[in-house]
């Protein structure tokens, strides 16, 4: 054999200062990356942090559709607000003006059947399909000042001949049986006669001496197109001040 030799055969003359350099150059780097990902280990995030930090990363389409969505939501939430509470005004307004009224007494002219600020409910669409009838409550246009609104008992329909005498009240030549006035009621010594027009009734208060009515009025009569309701109960009571429900036209029975 040769005596010569290669570098690679002569240990001597190889350099392994790159290998050993790269080595360590390598280790350093894997140390450094583990001591980073203890630190994050040992100094978690927030939430909040995370959150915005993600929010942040989203992009700008990401971004505009979640505000493209949050917007419409409260305009709409805002809309259904709005919508539901002009409905139940709707709803009210015509309840009240074509179905119900809603009425408070200030006098007692209607005692013992109705009392001093009692308020009751009345229904307008009691007559749509029929008439008044004797001894129905009704709440009609004051005859002579139609800004105001009474209620009274009918006693005279359309040609019927009331007659007032003795402490009663007499409808075409029959006595009224009425256990609904508070009192006997005080008349004149001589008979008070009216002939109830068509389309117009007689009316008087319960509380017989003690009501402006039928009898005192210039304008003796109410007419059909005046009435406005129908009493039908009681649901607050002036006297006891609180709730008090009560049914207010029972049918009432006479002969005439």
């Amino acid at each position: 054999m040769s005596d010569t030799t290669t570098d690679f055969e002569n240990e001597d003359s190889f350099d392994f200062t790159w290998l050993r350099d790269s080595g360590e150059e390598m280790t350093e780097g894997k140390d450094i990356q583990a001591a980073e990902h203890e630190d994050r280990k040992e100094r978690p995030l927030k939430v909040e942090e995370v959150s915005e930090k993600k929010y942040k990363r989203r992009s700008k389409k990401k971004r505009q559709r979640v505000e493209d969505y949050v917007r419409p939501s409260l305009a709409k939430e805002l809309y259904e607000d709005v919508k539901t509470v002009v409905i139940a005004v709707v709803l009210a307004f015509i309840i009240s003006t074509f179905v119900i009224l809603n009425a408070k007494v200030p006098s007692g002219s209607m005692r013992n059947t109705i009392a001093v600020n009692d308020k009751l409910i009345g229904n307008r669409l009691a007559y749509v399909f029929s008439e008044p009838k004797r001894g129905d409550i009704v709440i009609f246009k004051y005859p002579d000042d139609e800004s105001q609104k009474f209620i009274k008992r009918v006693i005279g329909l359309p040609g019927d001949e009331v007659v007032i005498q003795n402490h009663a009240v007499y409808v075409n030549g029959v006595k009224l049986e009425e256990d609904y006035i508070r009192e006997e009621m005080l008349t004149a010594q001589t008979a008070v006669i009216y002939h109830v027009p068509e389309d117009c009734y007689f009316m008087l208060g319960d509380n017989r001496n003690n009501s402006k009515d039928s009898r005192f009025w210039t304008n003796t009569y109410v007419r059909r197109d005046q009435i406005l309701a129908k009493a039908l109960f009681r649901y607050y009571s002036g006297n006891d001040k609180s709730l008090a429900f009560k049914w207010l036209n029972q049918k009432q029975e006479y002969d005439v």
